[in-house]
């Protein structure tokens, strides 16, 4: 199955966006994670959390499943019951495909998923974990994300939605877009089509989405995204 992915860095001083996939007995899964913060630190550790979430993912062929597994576990670090220990953190989302099944899709946190059908028409699967979405209040302040020692029902107690949310999305051919909130908020803000930039291969598709983000603003941000063809669920073997 094709796929690209391109980043930008923006004002950065380090690129915290990480992409993994992984296959595994027929299922693939196609992983975005957007680290919190900008540092050595937070880079490689959200390198290594997108690889255990593809890893996950696909090995279970689910993607709540795989992502699940992860957040669990980094949930279990005995350091990150402490209120006032500095970890890393990043918002993730996850797509996974696998034999006779339709694509499904988890997340926590604002990296959004979407499909693009052939006939052209762009719907977002995933709902933002922020306080926008809960409160009315900032876009930037996330309301789950991997790295986070809560449960379901504490989340929801508090914000109204699970740490980890999860959907089903399509059984026939389509294109996946995995886009952080620094590639698909400038575009938004200034009322451009997405579907516009994901014509072409999944590369140039993802070299035109990143060539609009640095033309809609001066975002500083990291961006990132990843392009992806799927085929009809009952041909990917």
């Amino acid at each position: 199955m094709a796929h690209a992915t391109a980043q930008l860095i923006s004002d950065r001083s380090h690129q915290c966006d990480a992409t993994a996939t992984y296959s595994h007995d027929g299922a693939r899964a196609y992983v975005l994670c957007d680290g919190i913060g900008s540092s050595a630190e937070v880079r490689a550790w959200t390198i290594t959390a997108a690889r255990r979430v593809a890893r996950a993912a696909a090995r279970s062929g689910e993607a709540e499943a795989g992502l699940r597994a992860v957040y669990n576990s980094y949930a279990g670090e005995p350091e990150r019951s402490d209120p006032y220990a500095d970890l890393p953190n990043a918002c993730a989302a996850v797509a996974v495909t696998a034999p006779g099944r339709p694509l499904t899709i988890a997340w926590c946190g604002d990296v959004r998923a979407y499909i693009l059908s052939p006939g052209g028409a762009l719907q977002c699967l995933t709902a933002d974990h922020n306080l926008r979405r809960v409160f009315s209040r900032s876009r930037n302040i996330v309301t789950s994300y991997l790295g986070a020692s809560e449960s379901d029902d504490q989340r929801k107690a508090r914000y109204g939605h699970a740490a980890i949310e999860s959907v089903t999305g399509a059984v026939e051919a389509c294109r996946l877009l995995l886009a952080s909130d620094g590639a698909y908020e400038p575009l938004e803000d200034s009322a451009r089509n997405l579907a516009d930039y994901l014509t072409g291969d999944p590369k140039q598709a993802a070299t035109d989405f990143a060539a609009a983000i640095e033309h809609a603003s001066s975002h500083a941000d990291n961006a990132t995204v990843l392009v992806a063809d799927l085929p009809a669920a009952g041909s990917r073997e």
